[in-house]
Formats: structure tokens, sequence, C-alpha cells
């Protein structure tokens, strides 16, 4: 597995997950992406993207610098290798009539393997959308943040934040309003 980041992660104290994480799950050290890739240019995108990508998860914010982050130079890198793709972030951020001839194409043609998206542009997507009745396409109701532990989640940041704010530490989740998020 191999990680992508907007800003680098080049020590090993960069790459410590600071968030919430559920007890006894996720990768709090860092240490489980193989490689850490960075940057919001397309040269260092792309060069990432060259890696060997089955399954390319999309889990960004949208920002300026992430509107149509990816589009038809990006699909035709990751249709070298028949992927697949996941957003489950903002539908802005893929280039929608790029995705859809991307997953059009054979597999032999470069083509993508195919899609499942929580997220599209618009949203909700018009009914006319080829994306319906694509069959390598799954499209889920921008629900993929919820689940029945969400309110107890949030719930725990919330108690883990008051505890930070008592004991002078800072808080986890915080938005970044220079980065947009």
């Amino acid at each position: 597995m191999v990680a992508y980041t907007a800003s680098p992660r080049k020590t090993p104290e960069s790459k410590k997950d600071r968030g919430y994480i559920v007890p006894n799950t996720g990768d709090p050290d860092g240490s489980i992406p193989s490689a850490w890739y960075s940057g919001l240019d397309k040269e260092s995108l792309h060069t990432f993207l060259k890696q060997d990508i089955d399954i390319l998860l999309v889990a960004v914010p949208l920002t300026a610098e992430t509107l149509h982050f990816l589009g038809a130079e990006e699909f035709a890198i990751l249709g070298k290798k028949n992927a697949h793709i996941i957003n489950i972030a903002r539908g802005s951020i893929i280039q929608q009539d790029d995705l859809i001839a991307a997953l059009k194409k054979k597999p032999e043609e470069g083509g993508l393997r195919g899609a499942a998206l929580d997220v599209t542009d618009p949203e909700p997507l018009n009914e006319e959308s080829e994306l319906w009745d694509m069959e390598n396409v799954a499209i889920t109701p921008h629900i993929s943040g919820q689940g029945t532990a969400y309110v107890d989640r949030s719930f725990a940041i919330l108690e883990k934040n008051l505890t930070n704010l008592e004991e002078g530490r800072p808080y986890i989740n915080e938005v970044n309003r220079k980065r947009g998020y």
C-alpha cells in the first residue's frame, strides 16, 4: 500500500496520525504504507499514480488545489494497471466526463476496471448520467461516512478535545482554515 498526501511525510514523526483513531484500529504510527508520496502539482501526482496501484481510494478535501485533480491524464496512467477508483471524498475532485470515458474503454485499451462512487458531480447525480447504467460502476448516496458508531465516535472526539483543552494540549481533528479543511 502506498499513500499520497498534500504535504510531505519524510520523517517517522510526520507520518504519525494525530487525529481520532478508533481504539485497536488504524495506523497511528504511519508504518503501514510502504511509501509516501506528496504534492499538489501534476508531476508529483503522476509519479504517485505510476506506482503499482490497482485500487485508488480518493479521500481528500475539496479545495482549489484538488478541484478536478483527477482527469484524463490521470485515468490514462491508472488505466495501464486497469485500476479501480473509489471516491468517498467530493464529486468534483474527479472530472466526471473523463472518468466515464476511461470506464468505457476496454482493459486492453487502458481503461479503468471500475469505479465505486459515493459522491458525484453534480450531486445528486442526474437521471440522464451514463454512470447509472454502467456495469463497472457502483453508486451510493453519499453515505460512506455514516454508520452506527458515528455519533459515539463524534462524542469520543469531543471528549478527547475537552480533555486536551483542560490539559493545554492541541485539539485533534481541528479544521485548518488556511488550508481549507
